[in-house]
């Protein structure tokens, strides 16, 4: 069985992407890539393992994503492009009857806020079209999911918490960068804090709540509650679930600058006039930061990023977290990228390999953690992210 696959944004995630899929040749028989930006795509192309297609796309431009599907026919599409072009893909996905991934949920560009409606609400036309729409298929959402399915299915009768946690410990010598589409990061880490307990959402300020969580592999870490999307369709597919949390990790000297531009406005997204021309100023700062694609030579240090569960088991309370840890240098050496683009480009290939091969399939849009999670599970270790359990480990301990 072989497939040809059409991935969609040739950023740091993009070039992941392509490479795992070209290490994969017997499922993935052949690769096109298409960006805003053709010089990129056949950067990346260069230095694939085998062949790769290029080509240019407007992802803003349903139009010109439906010709680009007609043009190569893939079987599926996985999109990593930026989370406000989502919507587009999916329409051109639906007009030409082709298969659907992505790795992070649509977020309307004129407000800084995670949804999953807009895309939930095309599940009956994906459906009635025979198609599947695989959503947030990357690392956190995606194999955190995965995680909590797989504990789900294997160790808990119920689980009361879930906390998931992210920490990047690595060290890339910049004063302030961020380690994906700066835009994007950014808007998410000013936004408020987000938390589900007791059947409904808890509303905090942002970064206003702080734990020092110790992860595995890396040591005790100052971690900050946050939102993030994976929480509004777990708490759908959990049982028992009584809280579900987000928390990550930021250093000082990253929060420091963070406040500044904040205070200064430049991480507003409305545009402002400036010398007779209007700009958003994040866009503007976005601009000016580190390309994160250029952080990955220097970077040093490692991440861990799982899950934390306490529940029941057999009557008994039981307390555990799933988790993978990352080292920068190594993913580098790999596929030229550092370790958060790797976490993300992984897990999308392993998701649509899950489609490709009729181990995952339904017509309609669906979450990842809706999936039997083993050959998911599997995958992770024989392609680049093996997990591992520590029991007992609990985010309060």
């Amino acid at each position: 069985m072989s497939k040809k696959v059409l991935i969609i944004g040739a950023g740091g995630v993009g070039n992941v992407v392509v490479h795992k899929c070209a290490q994969v040749p017997e499922v993935f028989s052949e690769i096109i890539l298409a960006s805003r930006t053709l010089a990129k795509c056949d950067a990346i192309a260069a230095n694939a393992a085998r062949p790769v297609r290029t080509d240019q796309v407007d992802a803003n431009d349903a139009s010109q994503v439906t010709a680009l599907i007609e043009k190569y026919r893939p079987d599926v599409v996985i999109n990593v492009a930026l989370p406000y072009q989502d919507l587009p893909i999916m329409d051109a996905c639906l007009e030409t009857g082709t298969d659907y991934l992505d790795t992070a949920n649509y977020e309307p560009p004129e407000e800084a806020t995670f949804e999953y409606k807009w895309q939930w609400a095309y599940h009956d036309r994906f459906k009635d079209e025979g198609i599947m729409a695989l959503l947030g298929s990357g690392f956190d959402p995606g194999v955190t999911n995965v995680f909590c399915a797989y504990a789900q299915k294997h160790y808990y009768d119920e689980i009361h918490t879930v906390d998931i946690v992210d920490c990047n410990a690595g060290e890339h010598g910049r004063a302030f960068a961020t380690n994906f589409n700066p835009e994007i990061n950014i808007r998410e880490v000013t936004q408020k804090g987000r938390y589900w307990e007791n059947g409904q959402w808890v509303d905090v300020d942002p970064l206003s709540v702080r734990k020092d969580i110790d992860y595995p592999q890396i040591g005790r870490r100052a971690s900050y509650l946050m939102y993030h999307e994976e929480l509004e369709s777990l708490v759908r597919h959990i049982k028992g679930l009584k809280r579900i949390r987000f928390w990550m990790t930021f250093s000082e000297q990253y929060l420091t600058h963070l406040r500044v531009l904040e205070n200064v406005g430049m991480t507003r997204i409305d545009e402002v006039e400036f010398e007779g021309r209007k700009i958003v100023p994040l866009k503007f700062l976005k601009a000016l930061l580190p390309d994160p694609g250029s952080l990955g030579p220097t970077y040093t240090g490692k991440t861990c990023i799982g899950v934390m569960f306490d529940g029941l088991k057999d009557g008994r309370r039981k307390q555990m977290m799933i988790y993978n840890s990352c080292d920068h240098a190594k993913c580098y050496q790999e596929v030229g990228a550092q370790a958060v683009p790797y976490t993300t480009g992984v897990p999308a290939m392993i998701g649509a390999k899950m489609m490709l091969e009729g181990t995952w399939r339904g017509a309609g849009v669906f979450n990842i953690e809706e999936f039997d999670p083993d050959p998911f599970m599997a995958d992770l270790n024989q392609y680049g992210l093996p997990w591992e359990i520590v029991e007992g480990k609990s985010i309060e301990l």
